[in-house]
């Protein structure tokens, strides 16, 4: 498929891909004009869906269009659906079976910026090194944590610097 019929395929301006047993949220889209489409990569999704923004959704959408977006993607390193980072720890499988594959679609999607924003958790089962990987060269964030994760964009000031992430953190690796 091209890239134009992809992005066409976005249709509706909201939208999202929740597996048949609604555990995981594989992507999550919204579009609201002209403009390339950024994407964020955070830890796991919550509670937005096709319809439903939450507070992490409506914040993404803000630093997207101050980026000059039109439309944003969300993926997450773990597809699994969960409030809280210890109740997406328990799951027996956190990062869902399709996710890479929905990933790499996010990130070759994108004509704007893919954005990281994981926070802490990243390291679990040694997500955040794989993700860097698979997507080496292409990650942008907004700030770190004091560990060098790329911060979650809720908990940043509309006016955070979008900069390049680097492919790997020293000392980092595929260990859970």
């Amino acid at each position: 498929m091209a890239r134009a019929e992809e992005l066409r395929a976005l249709e509706p301006a909201s939208g999202a891909v929740i597996s048949d047993c609604g555990l995981y949220r594989y992507r999550l889209w919204r579009r609201w004009g002209a403009g390339p489409t950024c994407v964020f990569i955070m830890l796991n999704p919550s509670t937005a869906d096709a319809k439903q923004d939450d507070p992490t959704i409506r914040r993404c959408i803000g630093f997207a269009k101050r980026e000059g977006c039109g439309g944003l993607v969300v993926a997450n390193l773990f597809a699994y659906r969960a409030t809280s980072p210890k109740d997406m720890k328990a799951a027996s499988d956190p990062v869902g079976p399709k996710n890479d594959e929905h990933l790499r679609w996010c990130a070759d999607l994108a004509t704007g910026p893919v954005i990281a924003g994981w926070g802490t958790h990243g390291s679990f089962m040694g997500r955040a090194a794989v993700v860097r990987r698979m997507l080496s060269g292409r990650i942008s964030h907004l700030g770190l944590t004091a560990a060098g994760e790329p911060r979650h964009p809720l908990y940043l000031k509309g006016d955070a610097i979008l900069r390049a992430l680097a492919a790997e953190k020293e000392g980092e690796s595929d260990a859970p």
